[in-house]
């Protein structure tokens, strides 16, 4: 004879409500939060992904923009929706990893107590460049010794205080025993054309920014932080195969939800995302622009993301960055 107690009685219909949840999801549109303006890595993700998702659910998924704060007020906005799906954010390797590194208080969300991940979506490497006609040097081993011998005097730009650029390149000062002067812009494009014009010498930039300068001989590419040589370039070597063996960093855009979600929801959302990812057509939209797609399950991005979270407040720690 099988005994229910009053508390079992409770219990059973939320463990019945669970599966449930996940079938009627999505029962009215789908908002996808971009927490920066349109044009950027996480703008062009999340609009790739939902004309997949929209195709796949039957339900709209729109895009909506909430720049502000490296991706903090949609982040908290985020945290604050509930957690049934129909809220879900792609956001940046600053969003989700170095802005809780830079602001371990007053961040107002914390990106791993109050979110759900869902998917690691896409990833790209840095690249290091400098100006041809400021450093002569053509190959990582040959940079590190022109840098040792003019650190007092060089300077390298990115596209601002807390920006995966400037970890890269703080990273890369730690690791090399090397220095430069930090000159943040607002933005990768404003980085580069001060590059370019010789305001300063060098910079860790995402690859998309840069590729079109590489190729067209106005910058000099000396390594990609990537564990392979990209396809984009081929002939521009990693930092492994150049000597740095562990220097491998990558920028990347994720999906999140709010916290608290259900393991079944959130694994029921993660596969239509993942899905949405993987179509070939995505893949090559994603692709054309340098973007190489990750598409990882929900676990995996979360074990991903706890140990980004960890490398870089030491990186931060170790080079005394403060937020602005």
């Amino acid at each position: 004879m099988i005994m229910l107690t009053r508390r079992t009685l409770f219990a059973a219909p939320t463990l019945l409500a669970t599966p449930a949840l996940a079938q009627a999801w999505p029962s009215r549109p789908v908002t996808m939060l971009v927490p920066f303006v349109a044009g950027g890595p996480s703008d062009l993700t999340a609009r790739a992904i939902t004309i997949k998702l929209t195709e796949r659910i039957g339900q709209p998924v729109v895009a909506e923009n909430r720049p502000g704060a490296n991706g903090a007020v949609a982040a908290q906005f985020l945290a604050r929706q509930a957690p049934d799906g129909h809220t879900l954010m792609v956001g940046s390797i600053g969003t989700y990893a170095i802005n809780a590194a830079i602001r371990p208080t007053g961040l107002g969300y914390d990106p791993v107590r109050d979110l759900t991940p869902i998917s690691l979506a896409v990833t790209t490497p840095n690249v290091l460049v400098v100006n041809p006609q400021r450093v002569p040097a053509n190959t990582l081993g040959e940079f590190i010794d022109w840098l040792k011998r003019n650190g007092s005097t060089a300077s390298y730009s990115t596209s601002g205080v807390g920006s995966s650029d400037q970890l890269t390149t703080e990273l890369f000062k730690q690791r090399t025993g090397t220095d430069a002067t930090h000159v943040p812009y607002q933005g990768g494009a404003a980085a580069a054309t001060a590059l370019l014009a010789g305001d300063v010498q060098l910079s860790f930039q995402n690859l998309g920014t840069v590729a079109a300068h590489i190729q067209g001989g106005r910058l000099k590419a000396l390594a990609v932080t990537g564990r392979e040589r990209h396809r984009v370039l081929p002939d521009v070597p990693t930092c492994v195969e150049s000597g740095m063996t562990d220097f491998v960093v990558t920028s990347w855009q994720a999906v999140m939800a709010p916290g608290n979600m259900l393991a079944a929801l959130r694994d029921k959302v993660s596969e239509e995302v993942r899905a949405s990812l993987d179509a070939a057509d995505t893949r090559q939209r994603l692709g054309a622009i340098g973007l190489d797609v990750a598409a990882t399950g929900a676990e995996e991005y979360s074990t991903f993301q706890r140990a980004e979270v960890d490398r870089w407040k030491e990186v931060v720690r170790a080079a005394g960055i403060r937020a602005e």
